[in-house]
């Protein structure tokens, strides 16, 4: 009972460290990707959070079961796709549309939990979704945005977000999420690797510079292997529509990062941004259970 009252505390505080994590390293991709081919960067990051997750966590094998297996699969499928149609889409749109279109998946994510487990998203996941996509777009777009393939493509890895963010859902209750992440990270690097031998090639004369070394690092230990654990763990102790919304805040600490390392300047448009962020996880931690409004027990969704 004590761990269930810890972890159901701490759930929400490692999906912001994720979100956190991530925003970190969004320029880091962009540049990583014009020197090492983007499946093989996916394959290194996911086969290195694979190796050093089951190392970490070599007490847990003790629980491996074989449908560890298809579970890891099933997930693992979802992210690599997310990741890689992801990862092309950056490779063609502007760090600022990717950042901005991604986060359309917190508006999936009720929708596509309602549809497998039938659990209908209430008036205030809604709401939140919908005011944390208008904040985004404040945030992220500093000019008008254009549909082009990039941008397609950053849509369909959004949808295949939202489907992993459901898939975790639906495949770890009654499993170990860390054994069940480390299936995960095995079997998307597994998918990455076929499609980089399939689709790529290896760039001859690469050198492993000790910049490119550390950027690797990062991308593996940091925003593989931590930020998606933490991801996991924070999903089974919390709901997907609140675990969405507080994801999506990677695209704001994107730009707070920039703010803060870059000198970008803080305008009105980000505070306003800001504002609507910050009000649609209110909206979706608290239900606004603190304002007094009379008859509030009738709004939909309230129990």
């Amino acid at each position: 009972m004590k761990h269930e009252v810890l972890m159901r505390r701490l759930a929400k505080p490692m999906l912001f460290a994720a979100a956190l994590i991530w925003g970190s390293s969004f320029f880091m991709v962009k540049e990583t990707v014009d020197t090492l081919p983007s499946l093989y960067l996916l394959t290194l990051r996911f086969a290195g959070g694979a190796l050093l997750l089951a190392l970490v966590c070599w007490k847990q094998w003790k629980e491996f079961t074989w449908d560890y297996l298809w579970r890891g699969a099933v997930i693992g499928a979802f992210l690599c796709g997310a990741y890689t149609v992801q990862i092309f889409g950056l490779e063609r749109t502007t760090p600022s549309n990717n950042a901005f279109l991604t986060a359309v998946y917190c508006v999936l994510v009720p929708f596509f939990y309602w549809f497998t487990m039938k659990k209908r998203p209430d008036l205030y996941n809604l709401l939140a979704a919908v005011l944390c996509v208008v904040g985004v777009a404040l945030v992220s777009i500093s000019g008008e945005i254009t549909i082009a393939t990039g941008d397609l493509l950053t849509l369909l890895g959004a949808v295949l977000f939202a489907a992993h963010i459901v898939a975790v859902a639906n495949v770890s209750p009654g499993k170990n999420i860390y054994l069940l992440t480390v299936f995960q990270f095995a079997f998307a690097a597994l998918f990455d690797g076929i499609a980089a031998i399939s689709l790529q090639r290896f760039p001859i004369g690469f050198v492993l510079t000790p910049a490119l070394g550390w950027t690797l690092f990062y991308l593996t230990v940091f925003c593989t292997t931590i930020a998606l654990l933490f991801q996991n763990v924070g999903q089974v102790w919390s709901d997907p529509a609140s675990a969405s919304i507080i994801l999506s805040l990677e695209s704001v600490f994107g730009v707070l990062f920039s703010v803060l390392l870059y000198g970008d300047p803080i305008t009105p448009r980000l505070l306003l941004g800001f504002s609507l962020i910050f009000i649609a996880v209110v909206c979706s931690e608290t239900k606004l259970s603190f304002l007094p409004v009379k008859g509030r027990k009738n709004l939909p969704g309230r129990s």
